[in-house]
């Protein structure tokens, strides 16, 4: 398979977490460049692929490598997938996959203003359209910065690091890839800089504030969940702490059955797991995945199976 675009991770842990049937439907709700759709659709015979992104180039990358599949692409976010699955006609699906985060081709093309390692505008958006990383330097508050790094990327110098980007951008505006990164290196103390690129955490703040990504998880899980039939998988891959943490909080919930105070001697309120794990503990990259894409290292899956309707109560 050519990964030139974006090398999917976990690909054959991830089939075989869906259970893949040849006569399913399926929903890919991040396409990226097609490789786990095309791995997907490739085992379908009468059944069918739909595959979603927000990122017209991965559309259209997606697009050239599942040609002649049964799939069908859409541009949007994966939290629309309801919406989507009821304009197709379709009630429910067989299995769901999303894989959180950025791609390998956003982060390779400097122009999208993804990586701390090129000069490009400072942009980061996934969809291409809306308010950029720049725009969010340059108007938000100190506060407001701060707590961004803080609470999206676990940034323990957060508070200088905003003071730092407030005093500079009222001498000059902020708006390149390098221009943050430099001023991010030169805010941390040196034993910071050997951690790593000090960089590191703040650009994955700004690029999960810029496209809203925890919100569209956290809401995309219920709604994924109902898309699945009984039977259904859900498989999620995921690349930092938030992100798994609120998957495994959602899996745990699904999975919880009686809800009776424990003084209570017998169960009254006939509760019952509506899921059951798939992965009793989360899957990661094999020794070689890590040697062929060190991208790899940081990634979980993790898959749940739907026995029934969760409670909304």
């Amino acid at each position: 398979m050519d990964t030139t675009y974006h090398r999917p991770v976990l690909l054959e842990q991830t089939i075989e977490a869906l259970g893949i049937r040849p006569d399913g439907i399926y929903l890919d709700g991040t396409a990226g460049g097609g490789g786990h759709s095309h791995a997907i659709a490739s085992r379908l015979t009468t059944g069918r692929l739909i595959s979603l992104d927000q990122d017209p180039d991965a559309i259209r990358e997606a697009g050239a490598r599942l040609q002649g599949l049964p799939a069908t692409l859409v541009q949007t976010n994966f939290v629309h997938m309801r919406q989507v699955l009821d304009d197709l006609g379709i009630p429910g699906v067989d299995g769901i996959l999303l894989d959180i985060g950025v791609s390998s081709h956003q982060l390779d093309a400097p122009e999208r203003g993804f990586s701390y390692h090129h000069d490009a505008p400072l942009d980061m958006r996934m969809s291409q359209s809306g308010t950029t990383a720049a725009d969010l330097v340059a108007t938000l508050g100190e506060k407001q910065l701060a707590d961004i790094f803080y609470r999206f990327g676990e940034e323990k110098f957060s508070r200088p690091i905003a003071r730092a980007i407030v005093r500079e951008r009222d001498k000059s505006p902020i708006e390149t890839t390098l221009q943050l990164a430099d001023l991010v290196c030169r805010s941390v103390p040196a034993a910071a800089r050997r951690d790593g690129h000090p960089a590191r955490r703040v650009f994955q703040a700004l690029r999960i504030a810029v496209n809203g990504e925890l919100d569209c998880l956290s809401a995309a899980l219920d709604t994924a969940f109902d898309c699945l039939n009984v039977g259904g998988r859900l498989a999620i891959i995921t690349f930092h702490s938030l992100e798994d943490a609120m998957v495994k909080n959602r899996f745990q919930s699904w999975r919880q059955g009686c809800i009776c105070p424990r003084e209570l001697p017998v169960c009254v309120c006939g509760r019952t797991p509506a899921a059951t794990l798939i992965t009793k503990k989360p899957a990661a990259a094999t020794p070689q995945e890590l040697a062929d894409n060190p991208r790899s290292r940081s990634a979980k899956l993790r898959c749940v199976e739907k026995v029934h309707d969760r409670y909304t109560d």
